[in-house]
């Protein structure tokens, strides 16, 4: 692999990292915040939804925590092993791809509902991501010839 491609998919994992584990730790400490005495956003706010028995909060602890935290280590194991980086891209791609369509449908469903059709910035965040991240495979497949 080139040394542009090779600090570019660094660079990548990078961000995808600093992005992907911060989010993941704040959606598991967010139940407890308050108790330990954090001044963090309420990572509920910032996600529009609230949790209203028990159960919410393993929830939100596991589906955007521990995906999240493990998406991020990926990347962080990814930039010093490539298979590893392909994998969780091609994990990272599946993942923003399929949220972004599920708001995708939600629009065209939703408008004809009432609901407001809302391109917000974690729909635009997700489809960048995702066509960088088909780039990312397209590279790296031609590189190393692997399926």
């Amino acid at each position: 692999m080139n040394i542009f491609k090779r600090i570019s998919l660094i660079i990548f994992l990078l961000l995808m990292a600093a992005i992907y584990l911060p989010i993941g730790l704040w959606a598991i400490i967010a139940p407890a915040q308050d108790a330990l005495g954090l001044e963090l956003p309420s990572f509920y706010e910032a996600v529009g939804l609230s949790v209203i028995s028990p159960i919410g909060y393993s929830e939100f602890a596991g589906i955007y925590g521990g995906i999240n935290i493990v998406i991020g280590l990926m990347f962080l194991i990814g930039i010093f092993r490539e298979q590893v980086g392909l994998f969780s891209i091609k994990i990272l791609v599946f993942l923003v791809g399929s949220i972004a369509l599920g708001r995708f449908l939600l629009m065209l469903l939703g408008s004809q509902a009432g609901l407001p059709a809302e391109i917000n910035t974690f729909l635009i965040f997700e489809i960048i991501v995702f066509l960088i991240g088909l780039i990312f495979i397209k590279l790296l497949k031609d590189t190393n010839k692997i399926t």
